[in-house]
């Protein structure tokens, strides 16, 4: 299909084994270092009252990271997928149609799939464990109204049933759910919910059980969403960390790893953050985030170490490297470009609490396109 010298006089210029091998280890700590600090920074800051998952400045930061997501999926990983798809050296039959652009497509569209069945997945779960502690708070709640201690302010329908209760008069999950919607659409809206919407209001029913509502209305299902958006977003950055580390790992020509040492710390540090403030806000366990993140520190170094390793008998001109470095990209790119329009861009912009806040609105919007111009410029090297 290709002959193995395909592309070698481009490959063998300014080669150096022994030099690119010290700087494939430089690039090893570097990368490291950087991809550690940008995943730590979110997820150290929380513990910050500056730096907290609810405050404006990690709003503003977060924009920042959704930039840096978008122009990473569509400068970087789409433009490498299509050079790599439409190289002379596969065969003519791979630039007759548009793999990558499609293959980005199926990738977004499985992207939604897995985004939906695994909200879904974790709302019901975290929906059973409300229901379990609320039926506990009943049974306590009603031993404290038979002895005249909890007061009792009942919300009925029609019916003269509390909202959301069974004949039976216990609260299946459905009507939990109910119930909280039942207040939720009672809120102000507009002007109104600007400034009355966001200060909370409690509500007790005949159950002995109150909710809370303003911003913290839904942390439930957002806890469930931040779930499946840090879990599925560090699935397309890693995918993409393995080829770039590769390509690294194999060059052999100091020329080339010099500025890219420079533009790939860079590029996990951007990252890095990133994901970390998407884990940070999904209230993983201690050794769950710890797992993520270093999971994510270390996949580039890695694909350096392999690449290295296998640098003598690699060719990355030939139909196989060719092929499995587009389909990547591709794939990853669909990945990133689906979370950081859906679920980071569109999730924080046209919440309820940015429309309210205009220097929020001016502060985000200049940090979104910050951060995707910085990664975008980067592809001059990398």
């Amino acid at each position: 299909m290709t002959n193995s010298s395909c592309g070698g006089t481009d490959f063998e210029l300014c080669r150096d084994d022994s030099a690119a091998f010290v700087l494939k280890f430089v690039a090893i700590a570097s990368i490291l270092i950087a991809g550690m600090t940008g995943v730590a920074l979110p997820l150290f800051g929380k513990y910050r009252c500056n730096l907290r998952t609810d405050g404006s400045l990690f709003v503003a930061a977060k924009a920042f990271a959704a930039g840096v997501i978008l122009a990473t999926g569509f400068v970087h990983m789409l433009s490498g997928s299509s050079e790599a798809l439409t190289d002379p050296c596969l065969p003519k039959s791979w630039s007759k149609f548009p793999f990558t652009g499609f293959f980005a497509m199926i990738s977004a569209l499985l992207t939604l799939l897995v985004d939906f069945v695994g909200t879904q997945y974790y709302e019901r779960k975290q929906g059973l464990a409300r229901a379990t502690e609320i039926q506990g708070r009943v049974g306590t709640s009603e031993s404290g109204v038979e002895s005249g201690i909890v007061p009792v302010i009942e919300v009925k329908d029609l019916s003269g049933k509390v909202f959301g209760e069974e004949d039976g008069g216990g609260m299946h999950i459905v009507g939990m759910h109910a119930h909280a919607a039942h207040h939720r659409h009672n809120h102000p809206q507009g002007h109104d919910a600007c400034h009355g919407g966001f200060k909370e209001q409690s509500h007790v029913t005949g159950h002995g059980h109150s909710h809370s509502h303003g911003f913290g209305d839904d942390e439930d299902e957002n806890g469930a969403r931040h779930v499946v958006v840090s879990q599925v977003l560090e699935l397309g950055i890693v995918s993409h960390s393995v080829i770039i580390g590769l390509s690294l790992g194999v060059s052999q020509s100091p020329c080339t790893i010099r500025p890219l040492i420079a533009a790939l710390s860079f590029h996990q540090f951007f990252e890095g953050f990133a994901l970390g403030g998407c884990i940070s806000q999904a209230q993983f366990k201690t050794s769950s985030v710890t797992i993520m993140a270093c999971f994510f520190a270390l996949t580039t170094p890695l694909g350096i170490g392999i690449g290295t390793a296998i640098s003598s008998g690699y060719n990355p001109y030939s139909s196989g490297a060719l092929i499995t470095e587009g389909v990547l990209d591709a794939l990853s790119a669909g990945i990133l470009v689906y979370m950081a329009l859906v679920d980071l861009i569109a999730a924080d912009f046209l919440s309820k609490r940015m429309s309210c806040n205009f220097r929020l609105q001016i502060a985000s919007y200049c940090m979104l396109f910050l951060g995707a111009g910085l990664m975008a410029s980067l592809a001059i090297w990398a």
